[in-house]
């Protein structure tokens, strides 16, 4: 599903988990009991790489997993899924092996008080058997280890591995047996006691780190409400203050009472510490998506992109590689939600474990993104030698194309009309400010945002004073010279002063830059899927429909030739052909005039609605006439009027949901202890309430009382059908206090 989320399955319109924000909450991490236990499926890659590189099977090692050449710290463990509710979802089932590989993909990762340990986010995606697709959002930190037994065990592994080089350094040696001894003494003994120093841990001295994520699985794609959940999850576990309530209150909250927002609608939620917003688009918009399209765009470049989304159109081979696992996603969900109308139909993995490298031998189309170590560059990675493989290489910027590569219809048009779009964002069209002129701009500006931003140098709009950037102009110093004789002073103004004045007084209940990253993502979608509309305006009449039922339809789909191709391709203009003839032989492409047939028996499928409804619309305008063909390029018009259905959702929330609230807990557990994520209390998060009323409890009617109060003011009630559907507690400013039974 090319970015829209996964649909509910077949007969779960009914359930209360059908429409709730978010299905699991999990927690993966180490195992105190069974300890450090190495990854068995990184210890076969090591063994397939060393096979394929002709090394010999002792080198991997696979016998007991341990290879002494590497550092303990660096060494692949293996994670658990430590606790996860609810426990089970019946139409969609808790995949324990295939959350825990994609929540911690390297498995756990161990650190000193010496090494850096900011929490890193990223999400995944699993994609079920009928082609829905569940995401997952996870907040990967560290925490200090308390168990002896695994410091313990650590310290072993470093004797183990100091004696390991010692040893080589003793073997290495061609000198007599005093020379030797003299060397050992006075040389490779001082090396070997820096290296030790450097890369090692001592548990009299050192404090031992381990990695634990959190994460929540969701079944439509709200990154940004996640992750900021997320993180204030992890605020309330880092502060020297405990939380307004314990942890369970708000992971209860997101799991049983914070329903989807219905179609075309937006919702407020709480976190620990603010409130968290998302918007969904209407039935007739297109389908949601909320990875930043800015970040993709900055990553690779408009050019790169477009090549890059042409190759996936054509269904060919496609490997992204970044050290960052949410660079990948992003590339990854970017590219497939521009497909619109279409969809990808073959092998997605946005993130390939390392343990199954092996994958990318298949010879098939496939979208998958792997992980790079630092240090390590193309010419390293062993790949299948495949003349249809598109290489994206994010963190540098750089793609290699395949073989016979055609381009997209007006292409140069294209991108200038994306480039208008971006601009007005104020995001260069190359991407990447390095070796632009701006580039030297910024480099000149004495910014902390330029210092480790991983962000390749692109410091966000508000960060950044307008007079600041231009100050080495000429022009404005000449200015500045004759403001300061005439007694003006130069005030410092805000990139983000250049909004219009309505964009200032509107009441957003969203930060300003998340709002103008919605109206980005939308803009730039309708400039792709307008490119679709015109290409494929007339697509109806070369569809052939020569079954009477379904039933056997289905029986000779194989035999059945359901579009008329030759037709077609003589009806378009001769630059679009070299594209359009391979476009067309796609599966996504076949599949898209499947459900155009299957329309007429079943109910639409929701993109072919909406790409439908968008065909009628300018038909209804009489843009062209269908039957005169050009390939005059004709832009997006609905670029102003898809931004404003984003402003409208984001002035004013259509549903709040109830507060995070006191639950009925055994008194004693889940004590806060400032670093540490505390033992869940797993009865109060097994199921969620079966009235509204159920959390209410009589010692606490005063604070229930001045919640209530304080929420009738503030919270909107769902809509009646979504209530009666959902079957989720709410809150209404028309409903009274409810009595205690």
């Amino acid at each position: 599903m090319s970015g829209s989320g996964a649909a509910p399955g077949p007969g779960s319109g009914s359930s209360p988990a059908a429409c709730r924000f978010a299905h699991y909450f999990v927690l993966c991490g180490i195992d105190a009991d069974s300890g450090l236990e190495p990854d068995e499926l990184a210890v076969l890659y090591q063994w397939l790489e060393a096979d394929r590189h002709g090394k010999s099977q002792d080198a991997a090692n696979t016998t007991s997993g341990e290879n002494f050449d590497q550092s303990p710290l660096r060494r692949t463990f293996k994670s658990k899924v430590l606790a996860h509710y609810p426990e089970n979802i019946e139409w969609n089932p808790f995949d324990q092996d295939a959350v825990n590989m994609l929540c911690m993909p390297k498995g756990l990762s161990f650190r000193t008080q010496t090494d850096n340990k900011d929490p890193q986010f990223h999400s995944f995606i699993i994609t079920r058997e009928d082609g829905s697709r569940t995401y997952g959002f996870v907040l990967t930190f560290y925490e200090e280890v308390t168990s002896k037994q695994i410091c313990t065990a650590m310290q072993t592994l470093y004797q183990m591995h100091n004696a390991e080089h010692y040893s080589s350094v003793y073997a290495s040696s061609s000198c007599s047996m005093d020379s030797l001894a003299s060397s050992i003494d006075e040389g490779d003994t001082t090396s070997l006691l820096k290296l030790q120093r450097y890369n090692s841990y001592d548990i009299s001295r050192d404090t031992l780190y381990v990695s634990k994520s959190i994460c929540l699985i969701t079944p439509l794609p709200f990154m940004q409400a996640c992750k900021k959940f997320l993180i204030q999850l992890y605020r309330a576990v880092t502060s020297q203050q405990p939380p307004p309530l314990p942890l369970e209150s708000y992971i209860h909250n997101i799991l049983y009472e914070v329903p989807l927002p219905p179609p075309g609608r937006s919702l407020k939620f709480y976190g620990v510490y603010e409130p968290v917003i998302c918007q969904r688009p209407g039935p007739n918009e297109l389908p949601l998506s909320d990875y930043p399209l800015r970040e993709a765009f900055e990553l690779l470049g408009l050019e790169n992109l477009v090549q890059v989304f042409t190759c996936v159109l054509l269904e060919m081979q496609i490997l992204l590689y970044s050290q960052d696992y949410q660079r990948l996603m992003t590339v990854a969900e970017g590219i497939t939600t521009l497909l619109f109308p279409f969809q990808w139909q073959h092998v997605y993995v946005p993130i390939l474990p390392a343990s199954l490298l092996h994958f990318l031998d298949a010879p098939v189309p496939y979208l998958m993104g792997l992980q790079s170590k630092e240090g390590t560059d193309r010419s390293k990675l062993e790949l299948p030698q495949e003349a249809n493989l598109c290489f994206v290489d994010i963190d540098n910027h750089f793609i290699e194309l395949p073989e016979e590569f055609p381009q997209f219809p007006n292409k140069v048009d294209f991108i200038q009309e994306l480039s208008e779009v971006l601009l007005q964002f104020g995001i260069p069209p190359e991407g990447s400010l390095h070796g632009s002129e701006s580039a030297t701009k910024l480099k000149n500006l004495v910014l902390k945002d330029l210092v480790n931003d991983k962000k390749n140098g692109n410091v966000s709009t508000n960060n950044i004073s307008m007079y600041e950037l231009l100050k080495g102009n000429e022009t404005i110093a000449r200015l500045q010279a004759l403001a300061k004789r005439t007694g003006v002073t130069v005030e410092k103004m805000d990139l983000s002063a250049t909004l219009s004045e309505k964009e200032k007084d509107l009441k957003l209940q969203c930060e300003e830059a998340e709002l103008r990253d919605y109206q980005l993502n939308v803009q730039l979608r309708e400039v792709f899927a307008n490119r679709f509309t015109q290409m494929f305006a007339d697509y109806e009449a070369f569809v052939i429909q020569t079954a009477q039922d379904m039933e056997s339809w289905l029986t000779n789909r194989e035999q059945m030739q359901n579009f008329d191709k030759a037709s077609f391709l003589s009806d378009q203009p001769e630059p679009y052909l070299p594209f359009l003839s391979r476009f067309i032989e796609t599966q996504m492409f076949a599949t898209f005039i499947d459900n155009k047939i299957m329309s007429q028996w079943e109910e639409k499928d929701s993109l072919l609605r909406v790409f439908d409804s968008r065909i009628e619309k300018i038909r209804l305008y009489n843009v062209r006439a269908p039957t005169l063909r050009t390939s005059i390029y004709q832009k997006c018009s609905t670029l102003k009027e898809a931004a404003q259905s984003i402003e409208q959702r984001l002035m004013k929330m259509d549903h709040t949901a109830i507060h995070p609230h006191l639950l009925d807990m055994k008194i004693g557990q889940g004590k806060y202890e400032q670093g540490f994520f505390p033992k869940l209390q797993s009865d109060v998060l097994a199921t969620g309430p079966t009235n509204n009323n159920r959390w209410v409890s009589r010692s606490a009617t005063a604070q229930r009382r001045k919640d209530r109060l304080r929420q009738h003011s503030e919270h909107i009630g769902l809509d009646n059908d979504l209530r009666e559907v959902c079957g989720l507690p709410f809150w209404d400013a028309s409903i009274q206090e409810p009595q205690l039974s």
